[in-house]
């Protein structure tokens, strides 16, 4: 492939439902996923790179729906005033949502649910989820003790949490589905 339209085409017929469930993650909801997805295919696509395969176009669209995402919800918090420390009150989620990784995470904020879509999904390490939300590793490693800590609540189980500094290997969702078994 050596046209965009071209490149465009074929990343919106493979790989537009992964790009979706991706930043369903991030969201917590399939309707502004979608919304995320395609700001961040629009925002990619408009500013004239030259996009000669569809792998390179899918990875930098990976990275401007964690941008887009990020720029919403430092969006909404400056409309809200400060965030609050859960997106859902724990109380609130129904028992059946700890057999869900999607509800689960949907009680996480969006820095902390952010956090751990970088650290386990994207597979990177802990400086460079720092790096990607423009915050200190320190902050980082906070919030995914945090994020630990809530996922393992509504889990309801024991789950063997890994060190932020150790390397990355999807452990808390291997491990929550282990649990659900």
């Amino acid at each position: 492939m050596s046209k965009w339209p071209e490149v465009l085409d074929e990343l919106m017929r493979t790989r537009r439902a992964a790009l979706v469930g991706y930043a369903t993650l991030l969201t917590g909801d399939l309707v502004a996923a979608e919304d995320v997805v395609q700001d961040a295919i629009i925002k990619s696509f408009s500013q004239g790179r030259p996009f000669t395969h569809v792998n390179k176009a899918d990875a930098y669209v990976r990275l401007t729906i964690m941008s887009v995402f990020i720029d919403r919800v430092r969006r909404d918090e400056r409309f809200r005033g400060a965030a609050p420390q859960l997106a859902v009150p724990l109380e609130a989620v129904p028992p059946e949502a700890a057999d869900d990784l999607d509800r689960a995470l949907a009680t996480l904020s969006p820095q902390l649910r952010a956090a751990i879509v970088l650290r386990y999904v994207d597979d990177l390490t802990v400086p460079q989820v720092a790096d990607r939300m423009g915050l200190a590793v320190g902050t980082v490693k906070r919030y995914l003790h945090e994020a630990h800590a809530l996922l393992a609540i509504v889990y309801r189980a024991d789950l063997v949490l890994p060190d932020p500094d150790d390397e990355p290997a999807i452990p808390v969702i291997a491990h929550a589905k282990e649990a659900r078994q």
